[in-house]
């Protein structure tokens, strides 16, 4: 018989084996890795089991997990009965259950492994992709119902794990909306069990601490989603903070109630890994308001095909990339009214400058590409941290594409007009 006291938010999770997948997320602090390692220690005590440990760099599980997993058997006073072994790192079971430790950054040691039945992948978002299908190919078991307990921090929507587990856009691909899970706590849904977390979840962290926390909101609003709320999000700062989505009706009623709409269309040219994108958009000069009604996003199409897509749009002035004269060349020859952009050293930030002076942005929902590059783009940082003005955590096409098109219109600045 063994006594140990443990935060309420986790005693289902504790002992849930009904589903594959156990996916944890939550803030700093809310002790989600420390009750997955209890976790394994209560199932491979019950059972004869063989887990395996993951992180991207193996060196990190000495002072994280392995550390963690001894620090539990310490706590429980089996120190006597569970080996905790330094080189090569593994904890040993009297009923012969065994947890291995291993790194994504040495992925031929995993060809060795055999009849693992669990495994917890620490820090998930840090692994890539394919790391985490490569994993699931060695959980296997002859007899064994098999899991993979995946625990993180909340990152960037754009991260593998967001879209695996909740959404991907660009694919058209949902499970779960992450809002739902913060108001839940927990959801079952697709054979995966999801958790969440925060610093107030856990009692037994001192008051300072969550003090500490509050406090990130003062000065960096990212990291207090991420520490103290445990929410998914944009990572870094957003290049279009007025961007918004409305129905297309609302959209097309809007730009019908202009006086002098500047009626505008760009196109940016790509085939294996970029894309051809053109956007269409209607100007209010007078409100500075930008709105996005059309979109056409499409790769790995040559330009004769793109051509016969794009028939309907013969009579109107399309601005495109002057990077690309043959293509141009192509589109003119084949009745298209279509024009190259003026391309300039500094040109990309004096395009997302003019972009930027817009008060509002409004995207009609019949966009998804435009809303998917657009709504969460940041800005790079270099290594100290600055913002790098044309340059993005994504190639974003449309926006080349409004860059584009947006090429003969003077939108005010702020600044200028005192």
């Amino acid at each position: 018989m063994m006594e140990k006291e443990v935060n309420p938010r986790f005693d289902d999770f504790l002992f849930d084996w009904s589903q594959k997948f156990y996916f944890l997320v939550g803030g700093y602090g809310s002790s989600k890795s420390y009750h997955v390692a209890l976790k394994l220690i209560l199932k491979l005590l019950e059972e004869k089991r063989t887990a395996l440990v993951v992180r991207e760099v193996y060196d990190t599980h000495r002072d994280s997990t392995f550390s963690l997993l001894e620090e539990i058997v310490i706590d429980l006073e089996l120190e006597f009965r569970i080996k905790c072994i330094n080189s090569p790192m593994q904890i040993r079971f009297p009923n012969g259950s065994k947890i291995i430790f291993k790194g994504m950054d040495k992925p031929q040691k995993l060809k060795s492994i055999n009849n693992v039945s669990i495994v917890w992948i620490e820090e998930c978002s840090e692994v890539k992709y394919e790391g985490f299908k490569e994993l699931l190919g060695r959980l296997r078991h002859p007899s064994f119902k098999l899991h993979m307990i995946l625990s993180t921090n909340p990152v960037s929507k754009g991260n593998w794990s967001y879209k695996h587990f909740f959404k991907d856009e660009l694919n058209d691909y949902f499970i779960l909306d992450d809002e739902m899970l913060y108001k839940e706590h927990t959801v079952i849904r697709n054979n995966t069990y999801y958790h969440h977390s925060t610093a107030d979840d856990n009692l037994f962290l001192p008051s300072d601490y969550i003090e500490q926390l509050e406090d990130m909101k003062n000065y960096d609003p990212d990291l207090y989603r991420v520490a103290r709320k445990g929410r998914f999000g944009v990572n870094g700062k957003l290049v279009l903070p007025q961007f918004s989505v409305r129905s297309h009706d609302e959209v097309m009623n809007a730009i019908n109630l202009i006086r002098k709409p500047l009626m505008k269309n760009g196109m940016d040219f790509g085939f294996v890994n970029s894309y051809n994108a053109v956007v269409r958009m209607a100007v209010d000069l007078k409100e500075r308001i930008l709105y996005i009604y059309w979109q056409y996003y499409k790769n790995n199409m040559t330009d004769d095909k793109t051509a016969e897509e794009l028939k309907d749009l013969k009579k109107v002035l399309i601005k495109a990339d002057s990077a690309e004269p043959k293509t141009i060349q192509f589109f003119r020859q084949n009745g298209f009214r279509m024009m190259a952009t003026r391309k300039f050293a500094g040109s990309r930030i004096q395009y997302t400058k003019k972009v930027k002076r817009f008060k509002k942005i409004i995207c009609s929902d019949a966009c998804p590409d435009v809303i998917r590059e657009l709504k969460d783009l940041t800005f790079k940082v270099d290594k100290d941290g600055e913002i790098i003005e044309d340059e993005f955590n994504i190639d974003p096409h449309t926006f080349s594409a409004i860059w584009y098109g947006l090429d003969d219109v003077e939108i005010t600045n702020l600044k200028e007009e005192h």
